[in-house]
């Protein structure tokens, strides 16, 4: 709630300094009598009570709002533009706290009907305390099988599980957080299945025909501290940490001694046909949907949290269309070798952003909500270097005679430190 000016007082208040009047929030307004005689009761009153007048919590609420300064946007309060007001900054966790880069590379390769899908959302969760402030971003593939629909369906909805999870969740309980998000959509994409009749897609959602539809998920949150995986399916996530691949996630195949186990104590059974299968149909053992499969194709994830380091390099995440011909050790030596290339001499290093640069893509992704637009398309903040990374791993694939649909990200965790701008 911004201070009030009297007539009798406006000259007074209009020789202060600008500044005074930018910080303070001051306006020059009217007052009708009625309104007058309304503040002064209040104020009596609240004497009479206690001897002093004590503004209420929204009127000290909306005091606050208006006392921040109109030229400059920055969350941390750094001078930007043409704003001549400085306010002590927030420390932040860390002042390398930037967004990852990426790149994204997406093939259908010799299969008919592409069905992975990939979903991208930096700064998808903020994390403001008193003193610090932290953006998660998320990262997800999804391998769908039988149709796309229910990879389609995780590519709009999970990112926002994982969302209301972190946000309810102060304890930052990665496990149980990630398991009740893959719950959760497991449960959305079996009762969507059955409430919508049709859709643009072979199976057009018909029962029975949808039950033997289902998705991979791997899923990765990044935090300044934390790289959190979790994986249900056959994808994978790999770190690059100094130079050697970091597996951050297993394979749930069915011939696995713990899934093999976990499948016949549920009744069920693994035959072997064209490789290892649940039933000899599905060649996971682990993935969102496939209501006829149930109890033996779990949907719950294996969850891994590994502490960032100054070593960290890149990272990986990719459906089995590519780890079923590449290796860790190959992709990530491919990877490093171009990442390395291109930030050499001569080879076209990206600017780092600066920090007002940072804040104005904050802003934008305020305007749209989780994720941020560039390009025209939401959550599109790509690094040429990364992109063409992960193209070469599709090429890789497919020239290895890969079968499946191919997808890839590749995320540049290499520490960045903000240039701040006079």
């Amino acid at each position: 709630m911004s201070d009030i000016c009297y007539e009798d007082e406006a000259l007074a208040c209009e020789t202060r300094p600008s500044w005074w009047r930018r910080r303070i929030g001051v306006q020059r307004c009217r007052m009708s009598p009625a309104e007058i005689n309304h503040t002064a009761a209040a104020a009596a009153a609240a004497e009479d009570s206690e001897g002093i007048y004590k503004p209420n919590k929204q009127e000290e609420y909306d005091f606050m709002n208006s006392a921040s300064p109109e030229g400059c946007s920055d969350e941390n309060n750094v001078s930007c533009e043409n704003s001549s007001v400085n306010i002590p900054s927030k420390k932040t966790v860390k002042e390398t706290d930037l967004r990852p880069r990426y790149g994204v590379a997406s093939v259908c390769g010799r299969r008919r009907d592409m069905e992975d899908t990939v979903a991208i959302h930096p700064s998808f969760v903020r994390k403001q305390t008193e003193f610090s402030r932290s953006r998660w971003h998320y990262f997800g593939i999804y391998d769908g099988h039988g149709c796309s629909h229910v990879a389609s369906r995780c590519k709009e909805r999970l990112h926002e599980l994982v969302q209301e999870e972190a946000l309810s969740d102060k304890n930052e309980e990665w496990k149980k957080m990630m398991e009740r998000s893959f719950t959760r959509m497991d449960k959305e994409a079996v009762r969507w299945e059955e409430t919508v009749m049709s859709a643009n897609c072979k199976c057009e959602l018909q029962t029975p025909n949808c039950d033997a539809v289902g998705s991979t998920a791997v899923v990765s949150v990044i935090t300044p501290e934390k790289i959190v995986v979790a994986n249900c399916g056959d994808s994978r996530a790999v770190l690059c940490r100094n130079g050697k691949p970091v597996p951050l996630s297993t394979d749930h195949k069915p011939d696995r001694p713990d899934e093999l186990d976990r499948i016949q104590e549920a009744g069920g059974r693994v035959i072997y046909w064209d490789g290892p299968r649940v039933l000899g149909v599905l060649a996971t053992s682990r993935a969102i949907g496939d209501n006829y499969l149930k109890p033996y194709v779990s949907s719950e994830p294996e969850v891994t949290v590994t502490d960032r380091t100054e070593e960290d390099e890149f990272m990986i995440i990719a459906s089995d269309g590519l780890w079923d011909v590449v290796t860790n050790d190959a992709a990530c030596a491919m990877v490093q070798m171009y990442l390395n290339k291109k930030s050499g001499r001569g080879g076209g290093r990206r600017r780092e952003a600066t920090e007002c640069e940072e804040n104005k893509d904050e802003e934008e992704e305020e305007k749209v909500g989780v994720g941020s637009r560039k390009n025209g398309k939401k959550g599109e903040i790509t690094d040429k270097a990364c992109t063409e990374a992960s193209v070469l791993l599709t090429k890789l694939a497919l020239a290895k005679h890969s079968s499946d649909n191919v997808s890839v990200v590749v995320i540049d965790l290499r520490k960045r430190r903000k240039r701040h701008v006079a």
